[in-house]
C-alpha cells in the first residue's frame, strides 16, 4: 500500500541515498510535445539538500530536454523516481518543481561543493528540485537486480577535455541549445563557471 510523506528524512532519505540509479521525467506544456525520461547514475551526483529539496548534477553527453522543460515559462514540472532492485520492494517518487542553475549563476558556487568528487568538466548545470509530493508504492513487480559497479567511461571521456573543448562539444551537439520541441535549453555558448579559479 502506497504512502505519502511530508518530508524527505529518516528512512526515505536513507533509501534515496542508497540507490545507485534514479530516473527523471519532464514534459513540455504543449500536449503534443515530447515527454522526456532519463536514467541518472554516477555516484555522488544526487544530494538531499534539506527535507524538501534535492539537487543533481546535469552532465553533457546527451540532449537537454530536462533543462528545456524546467526553463519553459509556467512549467518546471519534474518527477524523480527510485526503485529498490534489492531488499524490500519499493518505488519512491518525488513530484516537484525544478530549476536549472547554470555555471554562471551566483548560486553555482553555493551548490557545487555538495558534489565533491562527482564534479567534473562535463557538469553543465545543477538541477534543483523543490518537492511538492513525496510518495511510495509497493514495487512488487520490480525485479531483483544486482549492482556491480559504476561505469567510468563518461567521467574518463570528459576528463580528457578542457572547459573550452567541452563548450565546443556542447555547441555542436543537436538538441542541447534547443529542445526537440524548439524550447530554449542549455544557454550557448556554454557559460564559464563562476567557481573557476
Amino acid at each position: 500500500m502506497g504512502k505519502r510523506y511530508e518530508r524527505i528524512d529518516g528512512r526515505i532519505r536513507d533509501f534515496i541515498e542508497q540507490q545507485p540509479v534514479f530516473f527523471t521525467a519532464t514534459a513540455p506544456l504543449t500536449g503534443d510535445g515530447h515527454v522526456n525520461l532519463s536514467p541518472k547514475g554516477r555516484e555522488g551526483t544526487l544530494v538531499v539538500l534539506d527535507e524538501l529539496t534535492l539537487a543533481y548534477l546535469d552532465f553533457g553527453g546527451s540532449t537537454a530536454e530536462t533543462i528545456a522543460h524546467l526553463r519553459e515559462e509556467g512549467n518546471g514540472r519534474i518527477t524523480l523516481m527510485w526503485c529498490a532492485f534489492s531488499g524490500p520492494p519499493k518505488v519512491l517518487r518525488v513530484h516537484g518543481k525544478g530549476e536549472a542553475v547554470f555555471r554562471d549563476d551566483p548560486r553555482w558556487a553555493e551548490y557545487i561543493p555538495h558534489f565533491k568528487e562527482a564534479d567534473g568538466p562535463a557538469a553543465r548545470a545543477i538541477v534543483v528540485v523543490h518537492a511538492q509530493r513525496v510518495s511510495d508504492s509497493c514495487g512488487f513487480a520490480v525485479p531483483f537486480m544486482d549492482y556491480r559497479e559504476e561505469r567510468t567511461q563518461h567521467a574518463e571521456h570528459f576528463a580528457r577535455k578542457t572547459d573550452e573543448e567541452f563548450a565546443a562539444y556542447c555547441a555542436k551537439k543537436d538538441h542541447v541549445g534547443v529542445s526537440l520541441d524548439g524550447l530554449p535549453a542549455l544557454p550557448l555558448p556554454l557559460p564559464a563557471r563562476t567557481d573557476a579559479p
